[in-house]
């Protein structure tokens, strides 16, 4: 069975006691903070290896290795074969810094968009900007709304209930 499942099986079970699951995320979230807190340092480095290599690197087990590349993925500049991957596949993290930063603020996870090796990388008024373009993409803003009297958004000159509003009910 591939990693990916079995992490995925693991980490989001519905089966399994809440408490558990409860100490699974909260202690991956520590080992996925030091291991960005390393990555950081050095954004420019590319660090490859195999998972297990990896896994070995960072000192942590091959599950939460496979949960943090998981994570990072949609991050790096060339995406890890992450569906079919085993121990020994070799894979990259190798991330654009922007997206990264900007994929962590969607997240919601402030313990790692607000780690102080991002103080390096970035300016604080590039952070800003980022996070603010980050969370803009996700609004949805309305236009205006169109009242039965106004004039239609057309042009046609004529009223809204007597032109293209006749048939939005």
């Amino acid at each position: 069975m591939a990693l990916l499942k079995q992490w995925r099986d693991m980490a989001y079970s519905e089966t399994a006691n809440k408490g558990d699951l409860q100490r699974l995320w909260s202690d991956y979230f520590l080992k996925e903070k030091e291991i960005y807190a390393q990555l950081l340092k050095e954004p420019d480095t590319l660090v490859e290896g195999t998972v297990k290599e990896l896994a070995e690197k960072y000192g942590i087990d091959i599950m939460t290795m496979t949960g943090f590349l998981d994570g990072i993925n949609d991050s790096l500049k060339e995406a890890n074969p992450i569906e079919e991957m085993e121990e020994d596949t070799k894979v990259n993290l190798g991330f654009e810094k922007e997206l990264l930063y900007k994929n962590m603020v969607a997240a919601g996870a402030d313990w790692l968009y607000d780690l102080e090796e991002w103080n390096d990388i970035f300016d604080e008024d590039t952070r800003k900007a980022l996070y603010k373009e980050q969370k803009e993409s996700t609004t949805i803003h309305k236009g205006p709304k169109v009242y039965p009297n106004d004039p239609c958004p057309c042009g046609s000159g004529k009223k809204y209930k007597k032109c293209c509003g006749r048939n939005a009910k």
